[in-house]
């Protein structure tokens, strides 16, 4: 049992937990826009999340805190380390603007890390902006990148399925941020923070509701994709309505953050 608590906390805190939820949402992408299965794109936003998310969660411990680094830590660098090899080796597989437009992707991700502005913290810290600048790069890695790739042109269906997928990890986020309440800095501002967290859970009700009912506006609109998605919004606000800061941290870093997957593996079965 110990054995599998141990691996399963590697699992999650190596971010290949979070890397295989932004693989499901490129591959949800492939389908919706019914792009051939893309190896090097799939695979440079797996890898590079494991990077993009260590970076973020380790740099300031390793950097700043100057933490001991443990076992764990020393595994998860080797594997951040072979992960930056291979985004290096899938980024040359892409097309020119893609790489373009995925360097932009890792700036504001640098930027959300780094404090690149004399006086002033990482933009991790701006209060009230880090929901936002996460959703942001989550639309552009799994659904811009992978459509700029496959050279499918910029129609209405593309921006209905960037503010979709804004609002998913909008959501998603905010599950987090309830059960992160009782731990984040009062300066953050937080949703929660904000408006409390009756206010915050209606929140993610509503925003649900037009996440559904754009997929009516899709061009290629199927009453298939239409029930999957709508169970997907069940289980989302099943998340929500039991979310509070006393849950267990697997049930945002192992559950919500599995919705995604339970997405991709919908498509693919149902």
């Amino acid at each position: 049992m110990i054995v599998s608590k141990r691996i399963l906390d590697f699992y999650l805190n190596s971010s290949i937990h979070v890397a295989l939820s932004c693989y499901a949402l490129v591959q949800i992408t492939f389908h919706v826009f019914h792009i051939q299965y893309d190896e090097p794109m799939a695979l440079f936003v797996f890898f590079g999340t494991i990077v993009g998310y260590n970076f973020v969660k380790y740099d300031a411990l390793v950097r700043v805190k100057k933490k001991r680094i443990g076992a764990q830590l020393k595994i998860i660098a080797v594997l951040s380390f072979v992960s930056i090899v291979l985004v290096g080796y899938y980024f040359f597989h892409l097309k020119r603007i893609t790489q373009i437009v995925s360097i932009g992707i890792f700036a504001i991700t640098a930027l959300y890390t780094l404090p690149f502005f004399p006086n002033r913290k990482n933009a991790r810290n701006w209060a009230g902006v880090k929901i936002y600048i996460v959703a942001l790069c989550w639309v552009g890695a799994t659904l811009v990148l992978p459509l700029i790739n496959a050279e499918i042109p910029l129609t209405t269906d593309f921006f209905i399925k960037c503010i979709q997928r804004f609002i998913l990890v909008f959501v998603l986020i905010l599950v987090f941020e309830i059960l992160d309440l009782a731990n984040d800095d009062p300066h953050l501002q937080t949703v929660p923070q904000t408006i409390g967290v009756k206010k915050t859970k209606l929140l993610g009700f509503l925003l649900l509701i037009p996440f559904w009912f754009l997929e009516v506006f899709i061009s290629t609109f199927n009453y298939h994709d239409a029930i999957i998605n709508l169970i997907m919004v069940v289980m989302l606000m099943l998340f929500i309505a039991f979310a509070n800061p006393n849950r267990s941290k697997y049930y945002t870093s192992f559950w919500v953050e599995s919705v995604p997957i339970f997405w991709w593996l919908m498509v693919v079965f149902l």
